[in-house]
Parts: structure tokens; sequence; C-alpha cells
């Protein structure tokens, strides 16, 4: 970044950068009624991590109710709210928590835009279920057709770019928008696991990549990005990243500290994170040995090999 942004333990509506260090709440109530163009964040699941306390389902419901009502009242007239969960376990149970949820923001008067599923390969593996793979993000908007939703900037590549129209008016013209394809509400995106270059002490982090999509479909520069979960910072960074204003509440000091140095790092440009749209990490495209299984005979092994050099491809970072 070339331009000097500081960042501001308390909001004021001419700030750049906003990271609060207590309740979202209480940051919440000093900031305007509809002065936030996108409220997005990944709200504890209220399954006992350390910076949560487990409590009751229904008075989990009750604390997110509080902060969802805070988030609507700041919302701008063609602002949108993006809720990022995944379930709640109770005694081996799984519950949604965007099907708990939902009702909170229609009785808000807010309207379901999409329900977009977050996909990806890596996390606990179960063994008395199957492993869990994917979460959700409900994006919510006011009841009008003026909400900002810019998709260009999100498109991503055709995959028949060639592809023409066959019949009709249109007959041999090319039949998908050069700009790209819109990218539907399944998001492949590698969540931040242990290589993963964003990875930092924070167990449930979210990668920066899912927030620029975000932040750039539904945002214009010079917008408000606001976090009441912010973590490590991350929704304030793809904020900045793209020209936009950001700000966010931590209760936890641990993990303020963490994202001011995150933030700092996005301002003068050293922050290292995983490009949007990078393709995803393919192993056996790549050659790595650890996808042969070390119980095939020594044949199988030796053709495996083979046919790993015939296809291996230019190597890549892992995701």
């Amino acid at each position: 970044m070339q331009k000097q942004i500081n960042i501001a333990i308390d909001f004021g509506i001419n700030e750049q950068a906003v990271l609060y260090h207590g309740s979202c709440i209480d940051l919440l109530k000093k900031i305007p009624d509809k002065s936030i163009q996108l409220i997005v964040t990944s709200p504890p699941y209220n399954i006992g991590k350390e910076y949560e306390k487990k409590t009751k389902l229904s008075r989990y419901i009750e604390q997110q109710s509080q902060v969802i009502k805070e988030c609507e009242r700041v919302l701008s007239e063609s602002g949108s709210i993006c809720w990022q969960v995944g379930n709640f376990v109770d005694n081996g149970s799984i519950i949604p928590l965007d099907v708990l949820l939902y009702p909170l923001f229609i009785d808000l008067n807010l309207v379901m835009r999409n329900r977009i599923i977050w996909h990806f390969e890596h996390g606990l593996h179960c063994s008395r279920r199957f492993s869990g793979r994917y979460e959700t993000i409900m994006w919510f908007t006011r009841k009008t057709k003026k909400y900002v939703f810019n998709l260009d900037p999100v498109r991503v590549p055709q995959k028949y770019p060639a592809k023409k129209y066959f019949k009709g008016p249109k007959a041999g013209q090319y039949s998908c928008n050069p700009l790209g394809k819109n990218p539907g509400d399944l998001w492949i995106v590698p969540n931040v696991k242990s290589n993963h270059v964003e990875k930092t002490e924070h167990p449930c982090q979210y990668p920066v990549e899912l927030i620029e999509r975000l932040v750039l479909s539904m945002t214009n520069e010079g917008d408000w990005v606001f976090d009441p979960f912010l973590g490590t910072g991350t929704s304030i960074i793809a904020a900045i990243m793209h020209n936009r204003r950001g700000a966010g509440a931590e209760t936890e000091k641990k993990y303020v500290e963490l994202a001011k140095n995150h933030i700092l790092k996005t301002i003068d440009g050293t922050l290292k994170t995983r490009p949007m749209n990078k393709p995803v990490y393919d192993p056996k495209e790549n050659g790595n040995k650890l996808i042969t299984p070390p119980w095939q005979d020594a044949e199988e092994n030796k053709a495996t090999q083979l046919m790993l050099f015939e296809q291996r491809g230019k190597y890549c970072e892992n995701s």
C-alpha cells in the first residue's frame, strides 16, 4: 500500500481502519445508523473454543440476536450482511447454525439473496459420521432492488470460453462473457490449516480470499466493511487491500495484537496471502509422492511413479 493508513482504536466515520479491543456490542453502539456497507463475520459456534464459553443453545441464539439487531441498525440502505457459520455439535448430534439463525434476519425484514456453500478439503476426520467439509455464508440485504452487487470483479474463468450459440439470431457468436462467468454459490477455497501461507495460532481463522470475493462484489471503493467478531483481522485486511475502510471488534488481547500486526503488514504491502482464484493444489498433478500407497506392490508402485512423472505439471505452492 502506498498511502498512509492509521489504525484507530475506536470508531470514527472518517477513519480508514478501526481495531477495537472489546465487545462488538460496545463498538456497534458508537457506529451511526445506516453507515456500514458490508457486515461480514464468522461468529463463535458455541463449541467451547478458547475465545468463547460454551453455553445453552437458547442463550447462544439470544446473544447472536443482540449482535444481529445492532448490525441491522448500522447497515446502509444498499448494504449486505454476510454471516458465515458451521455447525453446533451437541453430544455427537450436529445442528446447522444457519438454520437456527435464519429467522433472526427474517424477523428484521431482511432478504436472503444467497446461501453460499464454502467447500474445503481439510479438517478433523470423523469416525462416527462423514467428516464435515463445508460451511455456509448467509447473504442478506434490505428489501430493495438497489443493493450493491458488482459481478465483474469476481468473475472466474469460463469452462468453455470458445463455446458459441448454435442456433437463433446469435448463431456462430461466442455465448460466454469474455470477462468470465459467475462463480455460483458453491465456492472451493482452501481453509487455513498448518501449511497455509496465512496460518496463525488462531484455531478458526478464515482465508482472506473468501472475504475478498464478498468485499469486491458487495462494496465500492471507500465503503465501510465491519466485522463484529474480528479474530485475526481478515475482514479489515481484505477491505484495505481493495481500498475500502475496515472496522472490527475482538475481545482477546493476543488476537488484537496479531490482527494489528497483520493489518500493518497489509498497509506496507508485506503481508503474505493466498491469491484470490489461485487453483487449488493438486498433489497428483504436481507429482507429490505421498499419494502413492505404501502397500502397493513394486510393479504397481513403479507404474504409478511413471504416470506421475509423465503427468507432472509446474509446481505451485501448496494451498
